[in-house]
């Protein structure tokens, strides 16, 4: 049985010391017969710096290390100079970044056996670009790991992430400026920050993210999980890993996280939330706390083709941040008025419990784990009552001045959102927002052998009455399941429930 490639990289290493390796050298082969300036985003930990190490031994011409692979007999192989830079490092300083890149470009001096002479790391980039290719004859390939780490985990101190941005739209343009002497340029990272941000210069690179012929460029197919992983994955759940860790969508087959399948195998089959507890991008949750978000709509949202591609330090939305950093995929994309546009959704059931989590934190202080219990217990027992218990509990447990000191508290849609949020925690799958022929239901919640239909309302208005005047209920009549019909008023100068109705179908 081969060995999981846990925390390795590198290409050479996976193929010579018997790691699995998940053939991708099909879409490595047609960006390499199709394209000469590319970049791919995708989240951290789905094996963007293996692939980019695969086209380096590709380009290199190492051609025995693929032997088994797709690419093997449709290749030629031809040996190129590579020059390969990863941003690895914390850059809270401009300074360190253009130390750091100076340390890169000399290891790859070294590596290709040539002396630079220039001070500046834009101007070393450029002619060690320019002496590559006057070394070899043949024209320099470049490939660049985590471009956007600089301006990314710096996105809370924006003073900080328009000095590396700076830095860096000076140091790619050097890629276009030498195109003469370039072969091929490949650019990962996790933000497609716009062109003219940070591409200003280099405005011919093409973005293969969300391409369908590379939807399954990075993460494991449910086929890799069938046989690639047959061995190691015997006596699993295959469904349950599936709800776990699959659902990643970037226009192709959905995908699951490898950081995860690999973690799971590890720990003996335990469903953990691997990916979320090995870091989270602090500046996409320091964003969090900057504006007023009403949690439910993030399982529905719509976000347009060009709100994605349109990122940059001075203006950004965190759903596209959430979608980038893979903590939102694609449910489906569709056109209106010949816009694109792509209707969202939380991946799986491991982000469904840690983002929720996450967002209870914000919202209330803490997750307490008695209330959580509360909450599953009397929705799985039907007890209608212990839930409105459960309810008041969490809501007089925040903290006064948590509603003065965050800005979400002010927003109608707070109450809603940690109801939300605390169910959703609880890994139970909730519909927010929840269409119906007569319109929407605010949550249902759809519970082993029960359906919750849940409406909320700040002040006096009837929440209950709306729900069968409209016959929310109708949509799940045919499943054979209780329902619950539930109303819930909020107390705007109480910060709590003043009113909660209930009836059983």
């Amino acid at each position: 049985m081969k060995k999981l490639p846990i925390g390795i990289q590198t290409f050479k290493e996976i193929i010579n010391n018997n790691y699995i390796y998940v053939d991708k050298t099909k879409c490595a082969l047609e960006i390499i017969q199709n394209y000469k300036y590319v970049f791919l985003s995708r989240p951290r930990r789905f094996g963007k710096s293996l692939f980019l190490d695969t086209l380096k031994e590709i380009f290199e011409g190492n051609k025995e290390l693929f032997k088994g692979l797709y690419i093997y007999d449709k290749y030629d192989f031809e040996k190129y100079p590579v020059i390969k830079i990863s941003w690895g490092g914390n850059f809270d300083e401009v300074e360190k970044l253009k130390n750091r890149a100076k340390f890169i470009l000399k290891n790859n001096q070294e590596n290709l056996g040539i002396e630079c002479e220039s001070d500046t790391p834009e101007e070393f980039f450029a002619e060690l670009i320019q002496k590559a290719y006057k070394k070899y004859k043949k024209p320099a390939v470049v490939l660049i790991d985590e471009y956007d780490k600089p301006i990314f985990d710096n996105l809370h101190n924006k003073e900080v992430a328009l000095k590396n941005r700076d830095f860096l739209r000076g140091f790619y343009v050097q890629i276009k400026e030498n195109d003469a002497f370039m072969k091929f340029a490949f650019l990962t990272g996790i933000t497609k920050f716009a062109k003219a941000s940070i591409f200003s210069g280099l405005n011919n690179i093409e973005d293969i993210s969300l391409n369908p012929v590379f939807g399954e460029i990075c993460g494991y197919t449910q086929n890799d999980i069938e046989t690639v992983f047959e061995e190691h994955l015997k006596g699993a759940d295959l469904k349950k890993v599936r709800e776990w860790y699959n659902g990643y969508n970037f226009l192709g087959e959905s995908v699951y996280n490898p950081f995860d399948i690999l973690q799971f195998i590890r720990n003996d089959k335990q469903f953990e939330n691997y990916w979320w507890s090995s870091g989270q991008s602090l500046g996409i949750f320091k964003e969090i706390t900057n504006g007023k978000y009403y949690i439910p709509e993030l399982e529905n949202l719509k976000l347009s083709k060009t709100a994605l591609d349109t990122v940059d330090v001075e203006s950004f939305s965190l759903e596209a941040l959430l979608f980038q950093g893979g903590y939102l995929t694609i449910k489906r994309s569709f056109t209106k008025r010949d816009v694109v546009y792509y209707e969202m959704k939380v991946p799986n059931r491991e982000l469904q419990i840690s983002l929720n989590e996450l967002f209870v934190k914000y919202m209330t202080d803490k997750v307490d784990l008695n209330i959580q219990d509360g909450l599953y217990d009397s929705l799985e027992e039907g007890n209608l009552e212990e839930f409105k218990n459960a309810l008041i509990s969490l809501f007089a447990s925040i903290p006064y001045n948590n509603y003065t000191n965050n800005p979400i508290s002010i927003y109608e849609g707070y109450y809603a959102s940690v109801v939300y949020a605390y169910l959703a925690s609880l890994g139970i799958k909730i519909i927010a927002e929840d269409v119906t022929n007569r319109g929407r239901i605010d949550i249902s919640v759809l519970f082993k052998d029960k359906n919750y239909i849940i409406e909320f309302k700040v002040g006096s208005e009837d929440a209950i009455k709306q729900i069968k005047e409209k016959r929310y209920y109708e949509k799940y009549m045919d499943e054979k399941k209780e329902i619950y019909l539930v109303g819930i008023n909020f107390d705007e100068k109480e910060k709590n429930i003043n009113e909660f109705k209930w009836e059983k179908l």
